[in-house]
Parts: structure tokens; C-alpha cells; sequence
């Protein structure tokens, strides 16, 4: 598992789908129901953590971007 579209697919396998409507919600969602997969004992911990990674680094990514798009916004 390496994309954030391989967290989503290990969330279809347990039928959870996740679409708010904008990524970063999306994937602040995701790592919601990734917890309570995990806390279930439904996943394992290696498969938790590297879904955690992924997520924390996809909503780095997104908050990098937003920040960037406001100053862009404000320079403009």
C-alpha cells in the first residue's frame, strides 16, 4: 500500500466509501474509519500504520497546496 487510492481501496473491502466532496475532508474522514477499523480488530497494526502514513502524508500534501493557493491569491 502506497497511495492514498490503496487506503481507499482497503476501505471499499470493508464497504466503507468515503466522498465528501473535497479531498483534504476526504481524507480526514478516511483516517477516521481507518481508526475505528483498527480499534475493531479488523485490520492489523502494520496495515494501520502504513494507512496512517499514507494519510498523513496526503494531508500534509493537501495543507501545502492550500497555502500555497492563498498566497497565490493574495499576490495576484
Amino acid at each position: 500500500m502506497r497511495t492514498l487510492y490503496d487506503v481507499q481501496q482497503l476501505l471499499k473491502r470493508f464497504d466503507v466509501f468515503v466522498y465528501v466532496g473535497k479531498r483534504m475532508w476526504d481524507i480526514e474522514l478516511m483516517a477516521l474509519e481507518i481508526d475505528n477499523l483498527y480499534q475493531a480488530k479488523v485490520i492489523d497494526r502494520d496495515l494501520f500504520l502504513q494507512a496512517k502514513l499514507i494519510l498523513n502524508r496526503e494531508h500534509r500534501y493537501e495543507e501545502k497546496m492550500a497555502k500555497e493557493r492563498k498566497k497565490a491569491k493574495n499576490n495576484g
